[in-house]
Protein backbone atom coordinates (compact mmCIF):
# COMPACT_ATOMS: atom_id res chain seq x y z
CA UNK A 1 0.00 0.00 0.00
CA UNK A 2 1.25 3.31 -0.57
CA UNK A 3 0.13 6.32 1.36
CA UNK A 4 -1.69 9.59 0.24
CA UNK A 5 0.30 12.54 0.71
CA UNK A 6 -1.84 15.55 1.84
CA UNK A 7 -2.29 18.26 -0.60
CA UNK A 8 -4.03 20.89 1.49
CA UNK A 9 -5.90 22.11 4.79
CA UNK A 10 -8.61 24.31 4.73
CA UNK A 11 -10.23 26.09 7.60
CA UNK A 12 -13.41 26.23 8.75
CA UNK A 13 -14.87 29.69 8.31
CA UNK A 14 -17.05 31.08 10.78
CA UNK A 15 -20.62 31.82 9.32
CA UNK A 16 -23.70 31.76 12.11
CA UNK A 17 -26.83 31.45 10.92
CA UNK A 18 -29.04 33.56 13.48
CA UNK A 19 -28.15 31.97 16.78
CA UNK A 20 -26.34 29.03 15.12
CA UNK A 21 -22.65 28.30 15.81
CA UNK A 22 -21.77 27.36 11.84
CA UNK A 23 -18.78 26.82 10.38
CA UNK A 24 -18.06 26.02 6.68
CA UNK A 25 -14.97 24.49 5.02
CA UNK A 26 -16.39 23.70 1.71
CA UNK A 27 -17.00 25.42 0.00
CA UNK A 28 -14.18 28.12 0.39
CA UNK A 29 -11.79 29.98 -0.87
CA UNK A 30 -9.44 27.87 -3.24
CA UNK A 31 -11.75 24.75 -2.64
CA UNK A 32 -15.13 24.79 -4.69
CA UNK A 33 -15.54 21.39 -3.73
CA UNK A 34 -14.00 17.87 -3.23
CA UNK A 35 -15.76 16.02 -6.28
CA UNK A 36 -18.74 14.91 -5.87
CA UNK A 37 -18.60 16.46 -2.14
CA UNK A 38 -20.05 19.86 -2.82
CA UNK A 39 -20.56 21.46 0.66
CA UNK A 40 -19.70 20.91 4.53
CA UNK A 41 -21.93 22.61 7.47
CA UNK A 42 -20.46 22.10 11.07
CA UNK A 43 -22.88 23.57 13.36
CA UNK A 44 -22.15 24.05 17.30
CA UNK A 45 -20.55 22.72 19.96
CA UNK A 46 -22.84 24.84 21.65
CA UNK A 47 -25.32 24.64 24.60
CA UNK A 48 -28.93 26.09 24.06
CA UNK A 49 -31.07 27.42 27.30
CA UNK A 50 -34.44 26.19 27.92
CA UNK A 51 -36.91 27.99 26.12
CA UNK A 52 -35.00 28.44 23.05
CA UNK A 53 -36.77 28.50 19.28
CA UNK A 54 -34.26 25.87 17.57
CA UNK A 55 -32.76 25.06 14.56
CA UNK A 56 -33.65 27.69 11.82
CA UNK A 57 -34.05 25.02 8.54
CA UNK A 58 -37.96 25.51 8.31
CA UNK A 59 -39.43 23.97 5.09
CA UNK A 60 -37.35 24.19 2.14
CA UNK A 61 -36.75 22.68 -1.32
CA UNK A 62 -33.71 20.88 -3.12
CA UNK A 63 -32.87 19.17 -6.81
CA UNK A 64 -30.29 17.69 -8.01
CA UNK A 65 -28.16 16.19 -5.15
CA UNK A 66 -28.52 14.36 -1.67
CA UNK A 67 -27.57 15.46 2.15
CA UNK A 68 -26.27 13.56 4.69
CA UNK A 69 -26.76 14.82 8.56
CA UNK A 70 -25.13 13.33 11.48
CA UNK A 71 -26.31 14.40 14.79
CA UNK A 72 -23.14 14.34 17.02
CA UNK A 73 -25.10 15.76 20.13
CA UNK A 74 -28.59 16.34 19.96
CA UNK A 75 -31.80 15.71 17.97
CA UNK A 76 -32.97 16.24 15.19
CA UNK A 77 -36.51 16.15 13.79
CA UNK A 78 -37.06 15.63 9.81
CA UNK A 79 -40.00 15.86 7.54
CA UNK A 80 -40.62 16.35 4.16
CA UNK A 81 -43.03 16.38 0.94
CA UNK A 82 -42.59 12.91 0.25
CA UNK A 83 -44.28 12.05 3.81
CA UNK A 84 -41.05 10.96 5.70
CA UNK A 85 -40.97 11.99 9.39
CA UNK A 86 -38.44 11.22 12.03
CA UNK A 87 -36.65 12.09 15.12
CA UNK A 88 -32.86 11.07 14.97
CA UNK A 89 -30.98 10.80 18.28
CA UNK A 90 -27.36 11.65 19.03
CA UNK A 91 -24.87 9.33 16.98
CA UNK A 92 -27.51 8.70 14.24
CA UNK A 93 -27.42 10.15 10.54
CA UNK A 94 -30.21 11.28 8.17
CA UNK A 95 -29.12 10.86 4.29
CA UNK A 96 -31.83 12.32 1.85
CA UNK A 97 -31.79 12.20 -1.82
CA UNK A 98 -33.58 15.07 -3.00
CA UNK A 99 -33.14 13.50 -6.80
CA UNK A 100 -36.23 15.13 -8.71
CA UNK A 101 -37.16 17.66 -5.76
CA UNK A 102 -38.23 17.67 -2.18
CA UNK A 103 -39.28 20.23 0.72
CA UNK A 104 -37.81 19.22 3.64
CA UNK A 105 -37.71 20.87 6.76
CA UNK A 106 -35.03 19.88 10.02
CA UNK A 107 -35.79 21.43 13.13
CA UNK A 108 -35.64 20.75 16.69
CA UNK A 109 -38.15 18.84 18.52
CA UNK A 110 -40.25 20.60 21.13
CA UNK A 111 -38.83 19.07 23.92
CA UNK A 112 -35.37 20.19 22.92
CA UNK A 113 -36.69 24.08 22.33
CA UNK A 114 -38.49 23.20 25.88
CA UNK A 115 -35.56 21.85 27.91
CA UNK A 116 -32.43 23.16 26.09
CA UNK A 117 -29.42 21.47 25.80
CA UNK A 118 -25.82 20.70 23.77
CA UNK A 119 -26.34 20.70 19.96
CA UNK A 120 -23.35 19.55 17.46
CA UNK A 121 -24.60 18.78 13.59
CA UNK A 122 -22.65 18.37 10.18
CA UNK A 123 -24.43 18.38 7.16
CA UNK A 124 -22.88 17.25 4.14
CA UNK A 125 -24.11 18.01 0.32
CA UNK A 126 -23.06 15.29 -2.02
CA UNK A 127 -23.87 16.42 -5.98
CA UNK A 128 -25.77 13.61 -8.51
CA UNK A 129 -24.61 12.84 -11.72
CA UNK A 130 -26.96 14.19 -14.42
CA UNK A 131 -28.38 10.72 -15.06
CA UNK A 132 -29.32 10.64 -11.70
CA UNK A 133 -30.37 13.95 -10.70
CA UNK A 134 -33.68 13.46 -11.28
CA UNK A 135 -34.09 10.12 -9.84
CA UNK A 136 -36.93 9.61 -7.74
CA UNK A 137 -36.76 11.28 -3.67
CA UNK A 138 -35.92 9.39 -1.05
CA UNK A 139 -34.96 9.57 2.76
CA UNK A 140 -33.30 6.80 5.26
CA UNK A 141 -32.92 8.16 8.78
CA UNK A 142 -30.85 5.54 11.28
CA UNK A 143 -30.62 5.61 14.57
CA UNK A 144 -26.99 5.36 16.64
CA UNK A 145 -28.09 1.44 17.37
CA UNK A 146 -27.95 0.95 13.66
CA UNK A 147 -24.60 1.85 12.25
CA UNK A 148 -21.99 -0.59 13.29
CA UNK A 149 -19.36 0.26 15.31
CA UNK A 150 -15.94 -1.80 14.26
CA UNK A 151 -12.57 -1.45 16.68
CA UNK A 152 -9.94 -0.42 14.72
CA UNK A 153 -6.46 1.61 15.55
CA UNK A 154 -5.77 -2.33 18.17
CA UNK A 155 -8.85 -1.20 19.85
CA UNK A 156 -7.70 2.83 20.60
CA UNK A 157 -10.14 3.77 18.01
CA UNK A 158 -14.03 3.53 16.53
CA UNK A 159 -15.19 3.62 13.04
CA UNK A 160 -19.11 4.32 12.29
CA UNK A 161 -19.68 3.05 9.26
CA UNK A 162 -22.49 4.98 7.48
CA UNK A 163 -22.40 3.54 4.00
CA UNK A 164 -19.93 0.93 2.32
CA UNK A 165 -17.93 -2.12 3.30
CA UNK A 166 -15.37 -1.81 6.08
CA UNK A 167 -13.38 -4.84 7.48
CA UNK A 168 -15.98 -6.74 5.30
CA UNK A 169 -19.10 -4.91 7.42
CA UNK A 170 -21.36 -3.06 5.30
CA UNK A 171 -22.87 0.10 6.71
CA UNK A 172 -26.71 0.49 7.37
CA UNK A 173 -27.47 3.15 3.99
CA UNK A 174 -27.24 1.68 0.33
CA UNK A 175 -25.37 4.73 -1.63
CA UNK A 176 -26.48 5.47 -4.95
CA UNK A 177 -23.44 6.38 -6.27
CA UNK A 178 -20.80 3.76 -4.19
CA UNK A 179 -20.06 6.54 -1.54
CA UNK A 180 -18.22 5.26 1.55
CA UNK A 181 -19.33 7.38 4.62
CA UNK A 182 -18.05 7.10 7.89
CA UNK A 183 -17.26 8.88 11.32
CA UNK A 184 -14.12 7.94 13.22
CA UNK A 185 -12.67 8.56 17.06
CA UNK A 186 -8.99 7.98 17.44
CA UNK A 187 -7.31 8.34 20.88
CA UNK A 188 -4.39 9.18 21.67
CA UNK A 189 -1.57 7.16 20.65
CA UNK A 190 -3.64 5.89 17.91
CA UNK A 191 -2.27 4.65 14.05
CA UNK A 192 -4.29 3.68 11.34
CA UNK A 193 -3.93 3.57 7.69
CA UNK A 194 -7.76 3.70 6.13
CA UNK A 195 -8.41 2.11 2.55
CA UNK A 196 -8.31 5.02 -0.14
CA UNK A 197 -8.97 3.63 -3.34
CA UNK A 198 -7.01 4.84 -6.20
CA UNK A 199 -9.14 7.35 -8.68
CA UNK A 200 -11.72 7.96 -5.89
CA UNK A 201 -11.91 11.98 -3.93
CA UNK A 202 -11.50 11.66 -0.25
CA UNK A 203 -13.48 14.09 2.20
CA UNK A 204 -11.54 14.04 5.30
CA UNK A 205 -12.63 16.51 8.22
CA UNK A 206 -11.63 17.15 11.61
CA UNK A 207 -14.12 17.82 14.18
CA UNK A 208 -12.65 18.11 17.09
CA UNK A 209 -8.81 17.20 18.17
CA UNK A 210 -5.46 16.97 16.95
CA UNK A 211 -4.42 14.20 14.44
CA UNK A 212 -2.11 13.92 11.69
CA UNK A 213 -2.99 13.35 8.43
CA UNK A 214 -0.29 11.96 6.38
CA UNK A 215 2.08 13.18 9.02
CA UNK A 216 1.16 16.80 9.08
CA UNK A 217 -0.96 18.09 12.07
CA UNK A 218 -4.11 18.85 11.00
CA UNK A 219 -6.37 20.81 13.72
CA UNK A 220 -10.07 20.55 14.72
CA UNK A 221 -12.60 22.61 12.23
CA UNK A 222 -10.40 21.81 8.97
CA UNK A 223 -10.59 19.95 5.84
CA UNK A 224 -7.86 18.03 4.73
CA UNK A 225 -7.54 17.28 0.68
CA UNK A 226 -5.68 14.78 -0.85
CA UNK A 227 -3.71 13.61 -3.43
CA UNK A 228 -3.71 10.55 -5.76
CA UNK A 229 -0.79 9.02 -5.11
CA UNK A 230 -1.74 6.21 -3.29
CA UNK A 231 -4.32 3.76 -2.01
CA UNK A 232 -4.75 4.50 1.98
CA UNK A 233 -4.66 7.34 4.32
CA UNK A 234 -2.38 7.57 7.23
CA UNK A 235 -3.91 8.71 10.37
CA UNK A 236 -2.52 9.08 13.87
CA UNK A 237 -2.84 11.02 17.51
CA UNK A 238 0.07 11.84 18.92
CA UNK A 239 0.77 9.98 22.07
CA UNK A 240 0.25 13.49 24.79
CA UNK A 241 -2.92 14.34 22.90
CA UNK A 242 -5.70 15.83 25.48
CA UNK A 243 -8.56 14.65 23.72
CA UNK A 244 -9.63 12.06 21.04
CA UNK A 245 -9.52 12.85 17.50
CA UNK A 246 -13.17 13.66 16.30
CA UNK A 247 -13.10 12.87 11.92
CA UNK A 248 -15.75 12.68 9.29
CA UNK A 249 -13.92 10.10 6.60
CA UNK A 250 -15.65 9.52 3.01
CA UNK A 251 -14.29 8.45 -0.39
CA UNK A 252 -16.44 8.42 -3.50
CA UNK A 253 -15.76 8.17 -7.73
CA UNK A 254 -15.31 11.96 -8.83
CA UNK A 255 -18.40 12.87 -11.36
CA UNK A 256 -16.61 15.47 -13.44
CA UNK A 257 -19.53 17.15 -14.82
CA UNK A 258 -20.19 21.16 -14.95
CA UNK A 259 -21.94 22.27 -11.54
CA UNK A 260 -24.34 24.85 -11.34
CA UNK A 261 -26.12 25.20 -8.08
CA UNK A 262 -28.10 28.18 -7.36
CA UNK A 263 -29.30 28.73 -3.57
CA UNK A 264 -30.82 24.71 -3.07
CA UNK A 265 -30.72 23.64 -6.21
CA UNK A 266 -28.07 21.84 -7.84
CA UNK A 267 -27.74 21.04 -11.59
CA UNK A 268 -25.46 20.99 -14.68
CA UNK A 269 -26.82 23.47 -16.21
CA UNK A 270 -28.71 27.23 -16.36
CA UNK A 271 -31.32 26.02 -18.14
CA UNK A 272 -31.78 23.28 -15.63
CA UNK A 273 -31.58 25.63 -12.87
CA UNK A 274 -34.51 27.73 -14.48
CA UNK A 275 -36.24 24.54 -14.61
CA UNK A 276 -36.06 23.64 -10.87
CA UNK A 277 -37.48 26.67 -10.05
CA UNK A 278 -40.19 26.51 -12.34
CA UNK A 279 -41.27 23.19 -11.00
CA UNK A 280 -40.87 24.44 -7.12
CA UNK A 281 -43.30 27.18 -7.71
CA UNK A 282 -45.71 25.26 -9.97
CA UNK A 283 -46.03 22.42 -6.96
CA UNK A 284 -44.42 19.91 -8.69
CA UNK A 285 -41.73 18.70 -6.23
CA UNK A 286 -43.22 15.51 -5.06
CA UNK A 287 -45.86 15.11 -2.39
CA UNK A 288 -45.69 18.85 -2.23
CA UNK A 289 -48.33 19.81 -0.15
CA UNK A 290 -49.12 19.75 3.97
CA UNK A 291 -46.18 18.64 5.80
CA UNK A 292 -46.44 16.55 8.72
CA UNK A 293 -46.26 17.98 11.67
CA UNK A 294 -43.02 16.22 13.46
CA UNK A 295 -40.96 19.19 15.41
CA UNK A 296 -43.34 21.80 15.13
Amino acid sequence: MTSRSLAGIHPALRDDIADLVTRRPVPGPGLDQVDPFLFLNHHGPQTYPPGNNGLPFGPHPHRGFETVTFILEGNLAHYDSGGHESVIEAGGVQWMTAGSGLIHAEVSPPAFKQAGGGLEILQLWVNLPAALKMTAPRYTGVQADAIPAIPVADGQGTLNLIAGTFAGVTGPIPSLTGVFMSTLRLSAGARIDLPAPQGRSVFLYVVSGHPTVGGADVAAWHLATMAADGDHVALAVPQDAGEDAVLLFGHADPIGEPVVAHGPFVMNTREEIGEAIRDYQAGKFNGTGPLPAVGQ
